[in-house]
């Protein structure tokens, strides 16, 4: 009798696997990941009119101590990019952001927002940080959190793609490898 219910037990766990199996595999055809620009294709072919979503303002500081506005920059294409140094996922990411900041240095401004809340992560770790690894690209610190919420950085890295005309084009939450910040990057380069 008892293994009799062990056995019954062992078919439905079975059961509820195979089922979970399947469910999974047909989920995962119909929500296909996109690439960036299958991204903007399919977000562009669902409206005939192109609407454009400003790029929210906000201030952050930069190395120096200043005040810096997003705004400041629009004129060129503008890649944020929200983290941490505590953040695995976005440590990953950074090799990329510094080699395509030196190739677009001139054609795009990088904003590298760095979410110093003064314990965790301090102006003088990152400095540290910044120092040890050689990273050239720009970096703000948003000490007061206004950027992250005003952007939803919830979840980092974060990464707003926004247009010269300071419209946002698209926006990618979780690391990515050099190849698809390019196909990002490719979407507000004109």
């Amino acid at each position: 009798m008892k293994n009799t219910k062990y056995l019954i037990l062992l078919l439905g766990f079975a059961l509820l696997l195979v089922a979970a199996i399947i469910g999974y595999n047909a989920l995962s055809k119909q929500y296909k990941a996109q690439t960036p620009s299958e991204k903007a294709s399919s977000e562009g072919s669902e409206s005939n009119e192109e609407e454009q979503t400003a790029a929210p303002d906000f201030t952050v500081l930069d190395r120096d101590g200043h005040e810096v506005q997003l705004s400041e920059y629009f004129g060129k294409p503008v890649v944020i990019n929200f983290w941490a140094t505590w953040c695995g996922p976005c440590k990953s990411e950074l090799p990329a952001f510094d080699n395509l900041y030196q190739e677009y240095g001139d054609e795009i401004h990088f904003l590298m927002v760095n979410l110093t809340d003064g314990s965790r992560e301090t102006i003088e770790g990152v400095e540290a940080y910044l120092s040890e690894t050689g990273y050239t690209f720009p970096v703000y610190f948003d000490t007061e959190y206004i950027a992250s919420y005003t952007y939803g950085a919830y979840s980092i890295p974060l990464s707003v793609f926004i247009d010269s005309g300071g419209n946002i084009v698209q926006s990618h939450v979780g690391a990515m490898d050099e190849d698809t910040l390019r196909a990002y990057i490719d979407l507000i380069v004109e």
